[in-house]
């Protein structure tokens, strides 16, 4: 009977699942023992009997049965598979000749379910001493699988799961392992997931653990409700804060509109900063509550605010302890004044000066802080500058980290400040910007100063985190027209760690071909002074469109090279000369431009103006150009992408020290930069060029500036490449002798460029989450405006026939303004017979957009520090236009760094 109890009781409190879904948690029931015989009450004493009677008793407890010990004569093992039956009797604590009760079978059963190595045990024959202990092992995991998740991948979720192959499966350890994964989804904003594991029994014991995911819904905030605001609205207060409610025509494009924990409470700083911001010096946040709906689809959170009475600046105080930071000196740069609204922010920003200020006068460690005392009644807050007493510091050591390839040397030299020098705020916040301004390292870059061995001495440190400083950008591609195409280019700002720059590039095309190489050294012998140089060879064949078809116009093969060198005259304006050595030639395709390119016909063989164009004709030949020229640099900007500062730069180049071009290029280049708070960059930038030419003009309609050496394109967005300008259009006549109308992508178009040119551009650039921060997106919006001008007016053609040789006739194209019938003389006057020819329409050429008047365009675009290099796209509109523009919509740009 005994037996049977254990046995039952022991399996019904061993029941784990049923089927292949896990069930809930269930404890086992530990066997009880069996219930003591009664024991029978004691006989009442006669009432006959002898003596005198016995007083009445209280009545005693009955008294616990002492418990059954037995003697443990054998323990068999059953039912095991991996485990040895040593080992099952070791974690039973179980051994022949050992005594027992029940307790202490209930006791062995616990331990042998603590181990979580058994779905089963009972132990049979505790009425006899020969033991029985029966298992069932829990089974061993063969491989974790994961269902049904798409916006977690697997890679996030496996750290979280605990279980493993080849561990033993237990039910608490699924469990576990499911907390761990909703707990994921639920700080990526989804809380209506739900996991549902399963297990697939396979031989030998053996599982494989599935975790079916249903991930659910993002989270979204449905509203943000604030009570207790009363001088300020509901919307008015959302704007400050980082979470947004769900919902509008473009909520597809939010990300911070689902519910974020960590974004609540930053939420809750951000309303007590603006409140602080407009005079509410009491403002707090009583509660707030962020509840889930029915659906768990959605959050609704609510805040409960308490605003308090609204302070104004009472007095406004200095007390300086420092003998050069005087209290007027201090009240000057703090700018506050008694009687405005109290502005916890203008405070902060205060002292934020003051301690720069400070700096600058060699106190690094300067203690300035401000001290309130408020007026309740009047509702006023007094505030008193503190400035405490504090050593002037001197630099003791320099500490640089980080750096793996960068030599310190190169990071040292962009320092202002020297290792015993007396410490300056300014020179440590621009050794800041140069080592920023390097190019070689991440962004927001940071000297920090710490204390050095005394208080008079500070040790600056600077922790870099390099970045690819080389750029590889590569494209390809295959045309009709071009066949293959193939650009690359290659450079490194930082070669081998010692900041100098080489590069080189190969393009080569159908119609451009070209090889470059070029070197600097920024510190020459390890002086501040710059030295480079740079080879070239250019195989350009420019080129139009009629209609679809693209066709080649000029060719310009140019081979040289440019010594330059350069040194800083300050700290900001910079001096850079240079030397540039170039022979080019200039040349048309015999076969499609010249009359008569075999020599087999009675013409000579020269450049058609009928083909060509007188403005191509004119330019043929070689030349050679030698030139000077230096340029001046004022730079103060912070970083690469700069945000606050300016950038100018004024060249001058002559040509005419030997060779055979002369003229003197002029170019003046100028941007603003201005940071307007909250992310937001304004930029405003300037340029132009004017070249005058030193020689006269080589003939009539020529310009004496050739074409190869004018400006051609400002660089005008919304416009394509040679886009602006003056230009020649070559107009086709109809059949009846009528000119046709102009069509700038039809018609055959020669962009003949300018001696000046302007272009200024306004852009801000936006302010973007974290994320799209981390991402390297940096989107814009600009306006450009610009123009390319003056040149001479060329000798145009206007041709409306055209009478070309027939098959038995050898000579060439012959140009005539009358009907056909006149067909008996060509523009030389050469009489020829009227039935060798045959007369088509001819064209007529226009000189176009050779006008200062300003082209105008607005547009957006992006920067992308993309996997494959930095990315830019633009998209933008041309709003003003001149006759002969050629617009363009999308542009883009892109490389790769390494």
């Amino acid at each position: 009977m005994v037996s049977r109890t254990y046995r039952f009781r022991r399996r019904a409190g061993a029941l784990l699942m049923v089927g292949t879904v896990l069930g809930g948690s269930a404890a086992p029931l530990w066997a009880q023992a069996a219930p003591a015989p009664a024991r029978p009450a004691p006989a009442s004493t006669p009432a006959t009997q002898q003596g005198p009677a016995a007083p009445a008793a209280n009545p005693t407890p009955a008294e616990t049965p002492a418990p059954v010990e037995r003697t443990i004569r054998s323990i068999a093992v059953k039912g095991n598979q991996r485990l040895e039956p040593e080992t099952i009797r070791a974690y039973a604590n179980l051994s022949p000749g050992q005594t027992y009760t029940a307790e202490t079978l209930d006791q062995a059963l616990k331990a042998l379910y603590d181990t979580q190595l058994f779905a089963d045990v009972t132990i049979n024959g505790g009425d006899t001493g020969d033991l029985v202990i029966n298992v069932r092992e829990n089974p061993v995991i063969n491989r974790i699988i994961l269902e049904g998740n798409k916006h977690i991948k697997d890679d996030k979720i496996t750290p979280e799961i605990k279980l493993a192959p080849r561990q033993i499966f237990t039910r608490s350890a699924v469990r576990s392992d499911v907390d761990r994964i909703l707990e994921l989804y639920r700080r990526q904003g989804r809380f209506a997931a739900r996991v549902d594991p399963k297990i697939v029994q396979l031989d030998q014991n053996r599982v494989d653990v599935v975790f079916e995911i249903y991930e659910g819904d993002l989270a979204k905030v449905r509203a943000i409700n604030i009570l207790g605001n009363e001088h300020f609205s509901d919307a008015r207060l959302r704007k400050e804060m980082y979470t947004r409610q769900a919902g509008g025509v473009l909520g597809f494009l939010k990300s911070n509109d689902t519910y974020d924990p960590d974004r609540l409470a930053a939420d809750q700083q951000k309303l007590r900063a603006y409140y602080l911001t407009q005079g509410y010096a009491d403002f707090r946040v009583v509660s707030a509550l962020a509840e889930l709906t029915p659906d768990r689809r959605d959050f609704v959170i609510t805040y409960v605010v308490e605003e308090g009475p609204r302070y104004k600046f009472g007095t406004v105080e200095a007390d300086s302890a420092l003998r050069d930071f005087p209290n007027a000196e201090v009240l000057k740069i703090a700018k506050i004044r008694p009687g405005g609204w109290f502005n916890a922010k203008q405070v902060e920003d205060a002292m934020t000066n003051l301690n720069e200020a400070a700096g600058n006068l060699g106190y690094a460690f300067a203690d300035i802080n401000p001290a309130y005392n408020r007026d309740a009644d009047k509702r006023l807050m007094n505030l008193t500058i503190k400035v405490t007493p504090t050593p002037r510091v001197y630099v003791e050591r320099i500490d640089i980290t980080g750096n793996t390839s960068t030599r310190d040397k190169v990071i040292r030299r962009e320092f202002r400040l020297n290792e015993g020098d007396a410490f300056n705020a300014l020179k440590v916040k621009r050794s800041q910007d140069r080592i920023q301004s390097l190019g070689f390292f991440q962004d927001k870059l940071e000297v920090k100063q710490t204390e050095g061995s005394s208080p008079d001495r500070v040790v600056l440190g600077v922790a870099v985190e390099e970045k690819p400083t080389g750029q590889l950008s590569l494209s390809g591609g295959y045309s009709s027209l071009e066949k293959a195409v193939i650009q690359l280019a290659i450079s490194q700002n930082n070669f081998m760690g010692k900041g100098q720059t080489v590069d080189a590039s190969v393009n080569w095309s159908v119609y451009s071909k070209s090889v470059e190489a070029g070197f600097v050294e920024p510190y020459f012998l390890d002086k501040n002074i710059l030295l480079g140089g740079r080879l070239f060879r250019r195989d350009y064949r420019s080129f139009n469109f009629i209609g679809t078809n693209r066709n080649t116009t000029y060719s310009e093969l140019s081979t040289g090279g440019t010594l330059s060198f350069g040194f800083p005259m300050t700290e900001y304006w910079n001096f850079g000369g240079r030397y540039t050595l170039e022979g080019d030639k200039v040349s048309l395709d015999k076969g499609t431009f010249y009359t008569d390119p075999d020599g087999s016909g009675p013409l000579p063989a020269v450049c058609d103006p009928l083909k060509a164009g007188r403005y191509l004709c004119d330019e043929i030949g070689n030349r050679v150009t030698s030139s000077i020229g230096f340029s001046t640099i004022y730079d103060d900007t912070d970083a690469i992408h700069p945000t606050r500062g300016q950038h100018m730069t004024l060249s001058e180049d002559f040509a005419g020290l030997g060779g055979d071009v002369r003229y003197i290029r002029s170019r003046f280049d100028a941007t603003k930069y201005k940071s307007v708070g909250a992310g937001w960059v304004v930029s405003l930038h300037g340029e132009g060029g004017y070249i005058a030419p030193l020689q006269k003009s080589p003939g009539p309609g020529r310009d004496a500036i050739r074409l190869t050496d004018r400006f051609f394109d400002p660089g005008l967005r919304g416009f394509d490449i040679r886009g602006i300008g003056p230009r020649i259009v070559r107009i086709p006549y109809n059949t009846d002798g009528t000119l046709g109308v102009l069509d700038i992508k039809k018609d055959v178009t020669d962009a003949i460029g300018g001696r000046a040119y302007y272009m200024g551009r306004l852009e801000v650039e936006f302010p973007v989450s974290s994320g799209l921060k981390s991402m390297g997106l940096r989107p814009s919006a600009y306006v450009d405006v610009g123009s390319l001008w003056n040149v001479a007016r060329p000798q145009l053609i206007d041709a409306k026939y055209i009478c070309s040789p027939s098959a038995s006739n050898t000579t060439d194209i012959t140009t005539f303004t009358s009907p056909v019938s006149d067909c008996s003389v060509d523009y030389s006057g050469t009489a020829h017979t009227v039935a060798n020819f045959a007369s088509a329409p001819g064209f007529r050429e226009e000189f176009l957009g050779d006008s200062p008047r300003p082209r105008l365009s607005v547009g957006i675009g992006v920067n992308w520090t993309s996997p494959f290099g930095p990315l830019r796209l633009d998209l933008a509109k041309a709003i003003l236009k001149q006759k002969g523009d050629d617009t363009k919509l999308f542009t883009f740009n892109v490389g790769t760094q390494f």
